[in-house]
C-alpha cells in the first residue's frame, strides 16, 4: 500500500509535462488517493481509540469533507451549481449505500452479527430526514408555485442559516456524548491496551500519539485536496473518453472519489470488529455534507460565485437521497447489521447508479 504513496508525484507530474493525457491522468490521481486515505484510517483509528468513536468519526468527516468542499467551492467560483449540487447527493448517498453497505457485508462475513448504539445511529439518521425535508421543501415549493429566481434564493439562504444552526447543536451533543461515554469506560485500558469490543476481541488500531495522529490526518487531508483538485480538472474529457454522462459523473464518479478518504476508514473499522466507529463514519459524514457543506457552499455563493446558488435540487437528486435515507433508517434502527443488510444496501445503489447511467436527465439538473 505505502508503495502507492508514488503515485502522488506522478499525477503531479503528469499534469504539468503531460496534460492531454486526461484519462491517464484521471487513474493515476484516483489510485493515489487510496494509500492516503490508508493513513487517514489508521490515524482515525488511533484517535477513535482515545477519544471514543464519536469524536473519532466526527473527525474523520471533517477532514475526509474538506476534498469535497474544496472540489465544490473550485466548481462555485467557476458557476457550475449543477455539478456540485450532484457532487453533494452523489456522496451522501455513496456513504450511507455504497460504504456502509460495503462495511457490513465484509464486517459481517469476518465476523457476523455486529453491533453498535443504535441511539446514536437513529440521531444521525434523524439529522438526516432533516436534510431531506430542507432540501424537498424549495423544490417542492418551485414546483407548486410560479417563482423567479430571485424569489427562492432568499428562502435558501434561512434553510441554509437553520441547517448549519442544527448542524452546531449536533457537534454539541456528539461531543458532550462522547465525554460521558469516555467517562463510563472501565479503567482497564490504562496501561495502554486496546479495548475490548465487547466479545473479548481488542482492537488493533494503531497506538499513535495524538499528536501524531492529529499531524498525518493534516497532512494527508493536504494530500487529498491536491489530488481531488487534480482530479477535477480531468473529470470532463476523462467522462468523454469512458462514455459517462455529466449527471452520472457527478453523483457516482466523482462523489466516490471525493470521499475516498471516510470510504477506507469505515470500512478498515467494519473489518475490526468496530461497527460503532464505522456507523459513525458513513452517518456522520452524510450529516456534515447535508447540514454543513451544503448551507455553507449556498452562503458563501454570495462572496465568491458568479451569482448566488439555490438551494433547489433537481427532481431526481431529491428521490435517490430521499430513498437512500428511508432505507438506512429502517436498516440502522436496532443497533445490529450483518452482511445481508449491506448487501440490501448495495442493491439499492446499483439501482440508482443503473437509471443515471441510461437516463443521463435524471438528476434534474437542466
Amino acid at each position: 500500500m505505502r508503495w502507492l504513496l508514488l503515485l502522488m508525484p506522478l499525477a503531479i507530474a503528469l499534469e504539468h509535462f503531460a496534460p492531454q493525457r486526461s484519462l491517464l491522468i484521471f487513474v493515476v490521481a484516483g489510485l493515489g488517493i487510496v494509500p492516503l486515505a490508508s493513513l487517514m484510517a489508521q490515524a482515525t483509528g488511533s484517535l477513535a481509540v482515545r477519544l471514543g468513536p464519536g469524536v473519532g468519526g466526527l473527525l474523520n468527516a471533517t477532514f475526509g469533507n474538506a476534498a469535497e468542499l474544496i472540489i465544490a467551492l473550485a466548481a462555485l467560483r467557476g458557476g457550475l451549481h449543477d455539478l456540485v449540487k450532484a457532487s453533494i447527493a452523489g456522496t451522501i448517498i455513496g456513504n450511507i449505500l455504497l460504504v456502509l453497505g460495503v462495511a457490513m457485508v465484509l464486517g459481517g462475513m469476518r465476523h457476523g452479527e455486529q453491533r453498535y448504539d443504535g441511539r446514536s445511529a437513529r440521531l444521525q439518521a434523524t439529522m438526516l430526514t432533516l436534510a431531506v425535508i430542507a432540501l424537498i421543501m424549495p423544490a417542492a415549493y418551485g414546483a407548486i408555485v410560479p417563482y423567479s429566481k430571485e424569489q427562492l434564493d432568499p428562502i435558501s439562504a434561512w434553510i441554509a442559516v437553520a441547517l448549519l444552526l442544527v448542524y452546531v447543536a449536533n457537534v454539541a451533543y456528539t461531543l458532550a456524548a462522547s465525554r460521558v461515554a469516555m467517562a463510563r469506560k472501565p479503567a482497564a485500558h490504562a496501561d495502554g491496551a486496546a479495548p475490548s469490543n465487547g466479545d473479548g476481541h481488542a482492537h488493533h488500531a494503531p497506538q499513535w500519539s495524538p499528536t501524531k495522529a492529529v499531524i498525518v490526518l493534516a497532512l494527508v487531508s493536504l494530500g487529498i485536496i491536491w489530488l481531488s483538485e487534480i482530479l477535477v480538472g480531468v473529470v470532463e474529457p476523462a467522462s468523454e473518453a469512458l462514455g459517462f454522462s455529466d449527471a452520472f459523473t457527478g453523483v457516482f464518479v466523482l462523489a466516490v472519489i471525493g470521499g475516498a478518504a471516510e470510504q477506507a476508514t469505515a470500512i478498515v473499522a467494519a473489518r475490526q470488529n468496530r461497527m460503532d466507529l464505522a456507523m459513525s463514519i458513513a452517518l456522520g459524514a452524510s450529516v456534515q455534507l447535508a447540514l454543513l457543506v451544503a448551507p455553507l457552499l449556498v452562503l458563501l455563493s454570495y462572496v465568491i460565485g458568479p451569482h448566488p446558488m439555490g438551494l433547489v435540487f433537481g427532481p431526481g437528486l431529491v428521490i435517490i437521497i430521499l430513498f437512500s435515507v428511508m432505507i438506512t433508517g429502517q436498516i440502522a434502527s436496532d443497533g445490529r447489521t450483518d452482511w445481508l443488510r449491506g448487501v440490501q444496501l448495495l442493491a439499492v445503489y446499483v439501482i440508482l447508479a443503473a437509471v443515471f447511467f441510461y437516463v443521463p436527465d435524471v438528476s434534474g439538473a437542466r
